[in-house]
């Protein structure tokens, strides 16, 4: 297919080209429509062109090495999310190793370090999503998923019954799947051993 025609296709449709084909053309023409957006996002966030740069490439990167197996719906958004979340990483990263002497550090001491930011990334992200919530709805989730309380221990603290609490959860972690997918994160995080909280 040649190029001018790429142009004028759907997100969806590149992103399946590239799925399913493994097309480096479909893959160069997201590249190219989202570059300078990313750029920009990256570049707000770190004030540092060089950074911004490397993160953008490292997750076009990441996005062809897993193009086989990535469930992305709205490319603008995963792309856009993939970038904040890779700033986030690297600015907390570079804050953390302030306080470690790395001469005296391991790689798996750093590896574990980098677990450890990637998890606080992903419980403040899900704590947004909470925040936007029902508000029972949101005390059920956070009670059920972070406090690991049994759905009758959250019966009796809410004064509810315990059909009323699954209907909250269901409704809760229905809403928060949907969000991640819709937003791209649900890709970033089904790794995470945070994520097996919102199943």
């Amino acid at each position: 297919m040649q190029t001018e025609v790429l142009r004028s296709c759907s997100d969806e449709v590149l992103l399946e080209m590239i799925r399913l084909e493994g097309n480096h053309l479909a893959f160069t023409t997201l590249y190219d429509r989202y570059w300078n957006k990313l750029l920009a996002i990256a570049y707000n966030l770190l004030r540092d062109k060089s950074s911004a740069k490397e993160i953008v490439q490292e997750v076009f990167i990441s996005l062809w090495n897993r193009r086989t197996n990535i469930e992305v719906r709205n490319a603008g958004s995963y792309l856009a999310t993939a970038v904040k979340f890779s700033v986030f990483k690297q600015i907390e990263r570079e804050r953390r190793y302030r306080h470690i002497e790395l001469a005296d550090v391991g790689d798996l001491q750093l590896a574990a370090v980098d677990d450890r930011i990637e998890d606080l990334f992903i419980k403040e992200y899900l704590a947004g999503l909470l925040e936007a919530l029902p508000e029972k709805c949101a005390l059920v989730i956070n009670y059920s998923r972070i406090r690991d309380w049994s759905n009758a221990q959250i019966a009796e603290e809410l004064n509810i019954a315990e059909k009323t609490v699954e209907g909250h959860l269901t409704k809760g972690l229905k809403l928060i799947r949907a969000n991640l997918k819709a937003s791209g994160m649900l890709s970033l995080l089904t790794a995470s051993a945070t994520w097996h909280l919102f199943r």
